[in-house]
């Protein structure tokens, strides 16, 4: 009895031994309501904190479904010339993903013998129904209105793909997750569309590596900019953000909540800002290093860190940032191309080859800061405020550009380290690759021919090491320093057998 008690009813299994459908679909209708309760608390909480509220609890359960759905990025009309609202809260919508991912992946994990995508059909249909109800409750008269057709059309698509993923993140291999993997296979070998010296063999992993690690130093670039401004404004600028922020704990409460949901769209901003295109708020303005044109501008705490109007002068510093950030990348291309993670069998890549997988991650850098720079902005009403927030197109070349310039060179450098000069000689005429291995095969020849005399002529190190003819300027001015310390190892390794009564050879 204590067994059937603790045992939730929705566990029960069905005929076939899977979880019944109407559990997964509950599951989708209770992924929906968390996701609206996270909004919702907070803005009847803010409402009955209100003193004077110019709407009743139905105006603020349709803004919180407003905002529910801005966070999944349908657009929303404001006020009584249906102004359009399209600015999506990207920290909101990180929740939602992170929930439909959830909700598909534990789905997949306890489906049984049922059909392969009933699970996450089922759990995104609930989702959509509450999606429904919400879209249509907003479609009333009010500050905030939802657009049923295009709403509707955004929510699930989001959904689709959300609970698919988190579906196909714990299923077995299929012959349509093959399909896919083959179609990336296939789109890193465009490589081998390339001469063979051009060719960075197995180098598709390193690239999305490489380009990944760029991303996350432009967004910490972007993160550091904005605490920056914050520390600035709070020291230097009057305090021009605490000001807006006096006005009642109802205020300040509902100021704070948009401020922390817009937080990673101002992250976003700033990292175009230091790419060097800046963004705009409003048609018209810009905000970049090289100077910043701005009108009036709506009163809001993040608006509040925007520099001053006129030229950049010193701000031009931030260019920095990229540089720093491309640096990563390049040491993990340049290790790859020395063949560190390269596949069983291929060996280290040509120059030219380690250039090609340095533009590869650029491209694909790109690509990634366009899209997130198109998420990030959007628009608070008609007119002058109908655009905000990066250009995407322009973002994404200065993304590609800034780690093509850092990372290309940077790879090529590293590579150069890793591998050492080629065509250093040893003694015995023995070729080695770096100057370790050139001591290991000093080591060697002492242990079978003993030590190695410094006053021979044949045996000194006046011809233990010396760079091959024809080779670069690197090799040239490092083998006399490898020289000077294999000639005092053997001249301090001599003197230790003079002490200790034994005579070297004399060649």
């Amino acid at each position: 009895m204590t067994q059937l008690m603790g045992r939730p009813l929705l566990e029960v299994p069905g005929e076939l031994g899977g979880r019944p459908v109407l559990a997964d679909l509950l599951a989708g209708v209770r992924t929906a309501l968390v996701g609206l309760a996270l909004v919702g608390v907070p803005v009847l909480g803010l409402w009955i904190a209100t003193p004077y509220a110019d709407s009743d609890a139905a105006g603020a359960t349709r803004l919180a479904g407003a905002l529910w759905l801005l966070g999944h990025g349908a657009p929303v009309l404001r006020g009584g010339a249906d102004a359009p609202l399209t600015l999506t809260p990207l920290l909101l919508g990180a929740l939602m993903v992170v929930r439909l991912y959830r909700a598909g992946a534990g789905a997949a994990s306890r489906r049984g013998l049922r059909s392969r995508w009933g699970g996450p059909v089922a759990v995104w249909t609930g989702y959509c129904a509450v999606a429904v109800g919400v879209v249509l409750h907003c479609a009333g008269p009010g500050p905030f209105r939802s657009r049923v057709l295009p709403d509707l059309l955004v929510v699930g698509l989001l959904a689709g793909l959300s609970t698919a993923a988190g579906f196909r993140s714990v299923r077995p291999e299929t012959a349509f997750a093959r399909f896919l993997r083959s179609v990336a296979v296939g789109t890193g070998s465009w490589f081998g569309r390339l001469p063979p010296d051009w060719r960075p063999v197995g180098g598709m992993p390193a690239v999305c590596r490489a380009a990944a690690a760029a991303g996350a130093g432009l967004v910490a670039a972007g993160g550091l900019l904005v605490a920056g401004a914050a520390v600035l404004d709070a020291v230097t600028g009057g305090g021009r953000g605490m000001a807006l922020l006096g006005r009642g704990p109802a205020a300040l409460s509902g100021l704070l909540l948009l401020t922390v949901l817009l937080l990673p769209n101002a992250v976003l901003w700033g990292t175009a800002y230091a790419l060097g295109p800046g963004f705009e708020v409003g048609a018209g303005t810009l905000v970049s290093p090289g100077g910043t044109e701005l009108g009036a501008v709506p009163e809001f705490p993040l608006f509040a860190l925007l520099p001053q109007e006129g030229p950049g002068g010193w701000r031009l510093a931030v260019l920095l940032l990229p540089l720093l950030a491309g640096l990563v990348p390049a040491v993990l291309l340049g290790r790859a191309a020395a063949g560190r993670r390269s596949p069983v069998g291929a060996g280290p890549w040509t120059p030219a080859a380690t250039a090609v997988a340095a533009l590869a991650a650029a491209l694909l850098l790109g690509a990634g800061a366009a899209a997130l720079g198109w998420l990030s902005g959007g628009a608070l009403a008609a007119g002058r405020m109908a655009r905000l927030g990066p250009v995407p197109w322009w973002t994404g070349l200065a993304a590609a550009g800034w780690l093509a310039a850092v990372a290309v060179p940077g790879a090529l450098l590293v590579r150069r380290r890793a591998l050492g000069p080629a065509g250093v000689e040893c003694a015995d005429g023995v070729e080695c690759a770096d100057a370790a291995e050139c001591a290991d095969a000093v080591e060697q020849a002492e242990t079978v021919e003993g030590p190695v005399d410094a006053r021979s002529p044949v045996g000194g190190t006046a011809g233990l090491v010396r760079p091959a003819p024809g080779r670069g300027v690197h090799a040239r001015l490092t083998v006399p320093v490898r020289r000077r310390a294999l000639e005092l190892r053997a001249r301090t390794h001599a003197l230790v057998r003079r002490l200790s009564g034994q005579r070297g050879p004399t060649g």
